[in-house]
């Protein structure tokens, strides 16, 4: 039997019988565009965060982010500080929105950003900095977020993968402005398509964001802006709404295989294993470890039936479509060696001790080759 990376059958099963009434509802009781099962994801959503806070259904993570960039009113040139070593969709939603990324080299041993080289890439056309928390492991929002107010520049935060996780206790999505969300199936709060979030304090930000997202319609016949159509599909709100109470569960349920990962994958030669910085509790989308030999160990894996992901093996600035706009921020040496040997092990809240019991034999088995 292989050991998969995802089982989407896995996760549904246990969730059919609330889900498959909550479909017919929808389909007999709701509305098709912007129905009740939207509002109420929306709130439940914003509200496990904390009080005071909106949330805004969107079609995707990547709409989550353009509609927010457009929402504050950036104009093209404005730049954005942000992480190297990231998804490159991250890259992409900025171009889309006409900005310009500034990207900055990562701590080698973690991936994750330092303050001081965040403040020394801020120039005079800064506009923000975001913080991707990649993997689910919390950037240093807490150190980020007196940067921005000392400096006067806007935090953002792309939790994509972050569904849940903390540092020093606050959730990530609650230190900037915004927070982006994606709910693509494969996060571990995942409709059955695309659907994504903006998470904000403020409530005309918010308001901006609900007109933008429908075709920039602030009534039935009234369009007050130019805006896309990226509203949240209410049978993806359903789906969401289904699984919500599930959340903190499986981000749970993560942990404890991730924290087995970690003791029983200690000390394999050639391997660093993902570090967590105190006061952070990772949400685990991914457990992403770091080898010289990655592709050998992929192959020896694959061999013993253990499916494994790649997260991510081309850097931003090393991807054809973004590289002619990055030139600007240099050769970003960690960023390219993070991405030639991450290699992501199988991790969900679907799997089973003896799954991962039999991942870490095969990675110790290498280890002795």
């Amino acid at each position: 039997m292989t050991v998969p990376t995802k089982d989407y059958a896995r996760q549904y099963a246990p969730l059919w019988e609330a889900l498959g009434p909550a479909l017919r509802r929808a389909f007999f009781e709701d509305e098709p565009i912007l129905g009740e099962a939207v509002d109420r994801f929306e709130l439940d959503f914003a509200d496990r965060h904390g009080k005071g806070l909106h949330g805004i259904g969107v079609s995707s993570g990547t709409d989550a982010a353009v509609l927010v960039y457009r929402a504050l009113g950036w104009s093209p040139g404005d730049e954005v500080v942000t992480n190297a070593h990231t998804f490159s969709g991250v890259v992409t939603a900025l171009l889309l929105a006409g900005l310009v990324p500034r990207l900055v080299d990562p701590e080698p041993e973690t991936g994750r950003l330092r303050p001081a080289d965040v403040d020394a890439a801020i120039g005079p056309r800064t506009r923000g900095v975001l913080a991707v928390h990649l993997h689910g492991h919390p950037e240093p929002v807490d150190a980020l977020e007196s940067l921005c107010a000392t400096r006067g520049i806007t935090l953002l935060e792309d939790c994509a993968q972050a569904h849940e996780a903390r540092l020093g206790g606050r959730r990530a999505g609650t230190f900037g402005r915004a927070a982006f969300f994606s709910f693509h199936p494969s996060k571990n709060l995942g409709a059955f398509g695309d659907a994504g979030l903006v998470l904000t304090p403020d409530p005309a930000l918010a308001e901006s964001l609900r007109v933008l997202r429908n075709l920039g319609k602030a009534g039935k016949y009234s369009f007050d802006a130019v805006g896309p159509n990226a509203k949240l599909d209410t049978l993806q709100a359903v789906i969401l709404n289904a699984k919500l109470p599930y959340l903190a569960g499986w981000t749970e349920r993560r942990r404890t295989l991730s924290a087995r990962y970690r003791e029983g994958l200690a000390g394999v030669p050639g391997l660093t294993l993902p570090r967590v910085e105190a006061g952070a509790e990772p949400a685990w989308h991914l457990f992403v470890v770091h080898c010289a030999e990655r592709d050998a160990l992929r192959a020896f894996l694959a061999a013993r039936g253990i499916a494994t992901g790649l997260h991510y093996p081309i850097a931003a600035h090393d991807q054809p479509a973004l590289a002619p706009h990055l030139a600007h921020c240099g050769p970003l040496p960690v960023a390219r060696a993070l991405a030639a040997t991450c290699l992501s092990l199988p991790l969900s809240h679907e799997h089973g001790d003896d799954e991962i019991e039999r991942v870490i034999d095969a990675v110790r088995d290498w280890g002795r080759r």
